[in-house]
């Protein structure tokens, strides 16, 4: 019992190893992955983000135009914002909070109008 008296003597002195939280928060770092967040205007809906989610928290629906994603099954791993050819998909620096019921991000994209081929436009 002797022997782990220098440690709380020692600790004693010192400030606490902790900090008061939610009420003294961190700031983020740099290069910090946070919430999703979709620019629904510049998405074409590939689905380059929801095949590339190891977690698979992204359904992309182009009958119904949707892109939709569980904020709560995303485990922040910036797969789905590398991929995304338009750069439609970004990370805020803060994490979504708790909620007391299933919240799903819902957003309505639109598919990119196709181009006319080189043989109709001849015509």
């Amino acid at each position: 019992m002797l022997f782990l008296t220098p440690s709380v003597l020692k600790n004693a002195a010192k400030k606490p190893a902790t900090r008061k939280y939610p009420f003294v928060v961190r700031e983020p770092f740099d290069r910090y992955r946070g919430e999703l967040v979709i620019n629904a205007e510049d998405c074409i809906l590939c689905g380059s983000c929801m095949r590339k989610c190891p977690s698979l928290c992204i359904t992309v629906d182009k009958k119904t135009e949707t892109w939709e994603c569980d904020p709560y099954a995303c485990i922040y791993c910036g797969h789905c914002v590398t991929v995304c050819p338009t750069h439609a998909l970004s990370m805020k620096s803060v994490h979504r909070g708790p909620a007391p019921q299933k919240v799903t991000m819902s957003e309505k994209g639109h598919l990119p109008k196709k181009k006319k081929k080189k043989a109709e436009e001849a015509e």
